[in-house]
């Protein structure tokens, strides 16, 4: 173990009410990791739908064009940082120790650090927010470089940014209070927070569009009022907890100052697959138009069953394990992540199948239209299934990373993120090099996240926080001749492409809704006829 054990201090056993009632609350959820990663799956579901909904408008509304490429750009840069401030690095390393506060402090004690951490997160994102938007010309030279040869492109590039960029503070202070509900237990809020942005979205695309001279700049004001929507949302469900978060310097705060300790160190090793993303978007900014549009579109069909399983079973995990390694429960802890890699494989292994098997078909029945053409579906296609080959990797990563920071450990995960980042950055030149354009983007992000999870479970191995429990073999057979079974009935029943483009919208979605059912029932019944049964999953 990386910590030890702080000795309890006598004001723990004096537990409030409310207090008494979360750990009641945290003994169901021990009981039931899969439950309370039903509900966060669930939740995520309904607002990665709308998130399609959401792509499906802006695919057939704006298609690949030079607009829309500079607004995917301007909104991966808050998103980015939000990944890295909000959701990645700060929430890694505020939940374990907001565990440890629930478990051996008082409830004042709790809110004090609430209080403490929104002044001092919200102070620095308000810092970094002033600068970028005072500075954004600048900054946008290395950022959308390929972008400097088209003024008006690159100019757009400028609005869209500083339009965009205040919605890293208002999403950040949202990851803040998301945190603080899924460790007491309130998984569904946060879960469907997202499904405002993909509302205020839609909402723009139609509503506002209309009336601005560069329709796609209704997008990027909708992405800064979905901001405001989603942590207005939240403050009532920590009223509840009577632990809203109220801005309150603390100089000195014990808490703070280990949360920033680290959150350092993690700031880039969790995010390592964000910045790799980010890498590829720079570099097609510097290929034919429309690359980053690809790219983008191409990665939202791959989140969607990442985003929606690999997150739920991380925010779920990790206070889980967060608690079990406050409690020394070393046998619980890797029992934990062996179930949560069982569930990942269940998942992850079909989806990308579907994904690589479906590509051209799916883009079809959800993209194409007289804005995005025949070309764009062929070469979508390309990153998705490239993407999809790395499915794997990127779930396993959600799941892996937590249990270093569960015991409060971020060198390992920046060690090895570092080298996964070399790994990507080296693969993006040879490919580009050799001419794959941006299919070779998103292979060579794939690959370096499934060096960044082969490294990160080696390492979990030898530090002895994992190891397979019994019964993989017999598990990796069930998975092996369910999914072939599925790969048989989608190549028996999806057809040449080319005919999706000669049917009619009705067609396409009845014969690719088909297509979903049959090959879930395919892949479950194989699994249930080989022997698998709820309780070898349910946990």
């Amino acid at each position: 173990m990386r910590t030890k054990m702080r000795e309890q201090p006598a004001m723990a056993l004096e537990k409030d009410e409310d207090t008494v009632s979360a750990g009641g609350e945290d003994s169901k959820a021990e009981r039931s990791l899969l439950g309370a990663s039903g509900v966060t799956g669930g939740m995520t579901l309904i607002s990665r739908f709308l998130g399609l909904a959401r792509d499906i408008v802006i695919a057939r509304l704006f298609g690949a064009s030079d607009a829309a490429d500079a607004f995917f750009l301007a909104n991966k840069i808050p998103n980015f940082l939000r990944r890295l401030f909000a959701e990645g690095a700060f929430n890694q390393a505020f939940v374990p120790v907001l565990s440890e506060y629930r478990s051996l402090k008082s409830h004042g004690d709790v809110r004090e650090l609430i209080a403490a951490v929104t002044a001092s997160l919200g102070g620095l994102i308000s810092l970094i927010t002033v600068i970028v938007m005072i500075a954004a010309p600048l900054i946008a030279v290395p950022i959308a470089y390929g972008f400097n040869d088209e003024p008006g492109k690159f100019a757009l590039f400028v609005e869209m940014l500083r339009i965009t960029f205040p919605y890293l503070l208002l999403i950040s202070l949202t990851a803040l209070c998301g945190a603080v509900l899924n460790s007491y237990q309130r998984f569904a809020a946060p879960a469907i927070t997202p499904a405002l942005l993909n509302i205020c979205l839609i909402g723009s695309a139609f509503l506002l569009a209309p009336y601005l001279h560069t329709p796609e700049l209704a997008l990027a004001w909708g992405v800064l009022i979905a901001g405001f929507a989603q942590l207005l949302f939240q403050l009532p469900f920590l009223a509840q907890l009577r632990l809203l978060p109220m801005p309150k310097r603390s100089p000195g705060h014990e808490g703070v100052a280990r949360i920033k300790k680290l959150m350092l160190p993690a700031l880039f090793g969790v995010s390592v697959n964000q910045i790799n993303l980010l890498l590829d978007s720079f570099i097609a900014s510097l290929l034919v138009s429309g690359s980053v549009s690809w790219l983008y579109f191409s990665d939202r069909l791959m989140e969607l069953p990442l985003g929606t399983f690999g997150v739920a079973l991380a925010i779920v995990v990790l206070p889980s394990l967060s608690r079990k390694h406050a409690e020394q429960s070393l046998d619980a802890f890797t029992e934990t992540l062996d179930w949560a890699l069982r569930v990942v494989t269940l998942i992850a292994i079909p989806a990308a199948l579907a994904l690589i098997m479906l590509a051209k078909p799916l883009l079809i029945t959800l993209f194409y239209s007289d804005s995005f053409t025949v070309n764009d579906v062929e070469q979508a296609s390309g990153s998705l299934q490239a993407y999809a080959v790395g499915l794997l990797g990127f779930m396993a990563v959600k799941i892996f990373a937590p249990g270093f920071y569960a015991r409060q450990d971020t060198r390992t995960p920046v060690r090895i993120g570092v080298i996964a980042m070399a790994v990507n950055m080296l693969l993006n030149i040879v490919f580009y090099l050799q001419g794959f354009a941006h299919v070779g983007l998103a292979a060579a992000t794939s690959i370096a996240a499934c060096v960044n999870a082969g490294l990160l479970l080696s390492a979990l191995i030898k530090e002895k926080a994992f190891r397979f429990y019994a019964g993989w073999g017999l598990w990796s057979l069930r998975l092996l001749l369910a999914n072939v079974c599925m790969g048989v009935f989608l190549t028996t029943q999806t057809g040449v492409w080319t005919d999706w483009l000669t049917w009619s919208s009705p067609t396409q979605v009845g014969h690719m809704a088909g297509l979903v059912v049959g090959g879930v029932f395919v892949y479950v019944a194989v699994l249930v006829a080989l022997g698998l049964r709820w309780r070898h999953v349910y946990r």
